[in-house]
């Protein structure tokens, strides 16, 4: 383990003799996001019991976590069992547990992966990375200094879809889609090289569409998160400690609920992941 935040925060001691598949973890107060750690974080949290498994095949091609309730600071239970293994691909159930209030062991967290020996196909892109100023001609967030600490993980470079400067209600384009879209330049702070954990955390750094779409600043929760990993070991490796170009817009808002898309580029314009999360609103 090395002394990086993410590194830190994604740190699992097997506990086999106990429980097979499981691990033990405990949070890290540099990813806390109100009223507990960073989505994005529970994700590689769970990932990262994959990818350290002993039973391991291949390389992720699908992450999909549920999150059924905030954790909170302290140890928790990271369980990750391969269901099923086949000739290429292998299938797993995920869980995060934690003590509740009353000391009894519930869970926080449901998911699936899938692993697999990928091989050397036909491959093109329909998604082609758009053109935008690079990441060195856009200025940063200047994250805050209290609050949604994990901000402060990520050099993040908005080329369009700033969060409202005031939120009156209005949108920032007539057009929907554009009103919820947003194009940013993100690596990790200190940079640190990219791997299948910390591109599965950065598929969560996209701020509530809704927040864009009506600039009313309305409580949200993600609820379900899905990352697809297009790229194998050595297009992470090509993007080293460099930035990525991710791209967000909502699609749907109703009842309470709203879903939201986005892609991650290598800044060669590999495309490296896509994914897909519904998000929980309150009125």
């Amino acid at each position: 383990m090395t002394s990086h935040p993410f590194d830190i925060a994604l740190h699992l001691t097997p506990d086999f003799g106990v429980k097979a598949d499981q691990f033990l973890g405990t949070t890290s107060a540099d990813w806390w996001n109100m009223v507990g750690p960073f989505g994005g974080m529970s994700a590689a949290i769970v990932l990262n019991a994959v990818m350290t498994h002993p039973s391991r095949l291949g390389d992720p091609v699908a992450l999909t976590v549920n999150f059924a309730s905030a954790m909170s600071q302290g140890g928790f239970k990271a369980v990750a069992t391969p269901v099923r293994t086949n000739r290429s691909t292998q299938h797993w159930l995920l869980e995060l547990r934690q003590a509740d209030a009353n000391g009894m062991e519930a869970v926080v967290l449901t998911g699936t992966a899938i692993t697999a020996v990928r091989r050397d196909t036909w491959s093109a892109n329909d998604m082609p990375m758009p053109e935008v100023a690079p990441a060195d001609a856009v200025a940063r967030i200047l994250p805050p200094t209290e609050g949604v600490v994990w901000i402060q993980r990520y050099d993040m470079r908005p080329v369009t879809g700033l969060l409202p400067s005031t939120w009156d209600g209005g949108a920032s384009s007539d057009d929907p889609q554009l009103a919820s879209l947003t194009q940013l330049w993100i690596r990790d702070d200190p940079p640190r090289p990219l791997d299948f954990a910390s591109l599965a955390a950065m598929a969560d750094v996209f701020f509530p569409r809704i927040w864009l779409r009506r600039s009313v600043l309305v409580p949200v929760g993600t609820v379900s998160l899905t990352v697809y990993f297009h790229a194998g070991t050595e297009q992470l490796a090509e993007s080293g400690t460099g930035y990525l170009l991710g791209q967000a817009r909502g699609q749907a808002f109703r009842n309470g609920f709203f879903d939201q898309a986005g892609l991650l580029w290598s800044a060669n314009g590999t495309l490296l992941a896509t994914t897909h999360q519904l998000v929980y609103f309150k009125e």
